[in-house]
């Protein structure tokens, strides 16, 4: 795997997607998603009926997602990955709810990012992080 080193705007430089976003998460750090995602790049969100298509939309939501997210309890429990997808299973708790939810990627050749779909449980979970979620897009207009 092809690395370079951390700087002061962004994480390193990865062949794998997913090391790449493990960073960004741990570090709480969406300024690489530029550098992550396809430009054609689809989110699906949990809570909204249609995909989100385009790199500057799905990097809006991821942004905020990792806002939202954002916690010390936050942490992936499981890892499922093929050729060109991954699937991962996360844990937080927030505002006293556990959420648990998977990130479903996938990606292209160029290792960037092509689709993020996200799934929640339960509705209580679902619930809350609309209402924050929207909050957060909304600051961000």
């Amino acid at each position: 795997m092809t690395q370079r080193a951390s700087t002061a705007t962004g994480p390193r430089m990865h062949t794998d997607p997913i090391a790449a976003w493990h960073e960004l998460v741990e570090n709480r750090n969406s300024s690489g998603l530029d550098a992550l995602l396809d430009d054609d790049a689809v989110f699906h969100s949990p809570v909204v009926h249609t995909p989100q298509v385009g790199k500057k939309i799905t990097a809006q939501y991821l942004g905020a997602a990792l806002q939202v997210f954002a916690n010390d309890s936050f942490r992936y429990v499981r890892e499922i990955r093929g050729e060109r997808d991954a699937v991962l299973e996360f844990e937080l708790e927030l505002d006293g709810i556990h959420v648990n939810g998977v990130d479903m990627i996938a990606w292209n050749d160029a290792h960037r990012i092509t689709e993020f779909k996200v799934m929640l449980r339960p509705l209580k979970a679902v619930n809350l992080i609309h209402q924050k979620m929207a909050a957060m897009l909304q600051a961000a207009r």
